[in-house]
C-alpha cells in the first residue's frame, strides 16, 4: 500500500513515515499543497494523511485534486485544531475517509490506514 502523508511538522511526518514503513506500507512525504499536488499527479497513492491546516497550500486544494485525479484515494485527515470537530468534513470532502487528532499513536494511524486501505 502507498501512503502520501502531507505534513507540514517534519518530525511528526517522519515519526508517522517510520512506523508506516517498519510495517510494510510505501511512504511518501511532502510538506505542502504544490509538492503533495505534484506527487498525486506523478504516483499513484491509496491513502493520503493529510493535515487539514498546511504551513503552505490548502488541504482542501489538495483533497479535490486527489479526489479528481485518482478517485479511489482515500484522505485521512489529521489536525490539532478544533476545525470540524462536528464530523462536516465529511460532507465537504467526498473522499475523506478518517478524521484524527494529530497526536493519534502511530500504531493507531496505522490501523485507521490498514483499514480503509484494505476497503478499496
Amino acid at each position: 500500500m502507498r501512503v502520501l502523508i502531507v505534513e507540514s511538522n517534519p518530525e511528526l511526518a517522519k515519526l508517522w513515515a517510520g512506523y508506516l514503513e517498519r510495517h510494510g506500507a510505501e511512504v511518501l512525504s511532502v510538506a505542502c499543497e504544490a509538492d503533495a499536488i505534484d506527487t498525486i499527479r506523478d504516483t499513484k497513492v491509496d491513502i493520503l494523511v493529510l493535515d487539514l491546516v498546511l504551513d503552505h497550500g490548502s488541504a482542501f486544494a489538495v483533497a479535490d485534486f486527489a479526489s479528481y485525479s485518482q478517485p479511489l484515494a482515500r484522505v485521512i485527515f489529521v489536525t490539532n485544531t478544533s476545525f470540524f470537530s462536528d464530523g462536516s468534513i465529511f460532507r465537504h470532502i467526498p473522499n475523506a475517509c478518517a478524521f484524527l487528532p494529530s497526536a493519534t499513536a502511530p500504531e493507531d494511524l496505522a490501523a485507521v490506514i490498514d483499514y480503509y486501505g484494505v476497503a478499496q
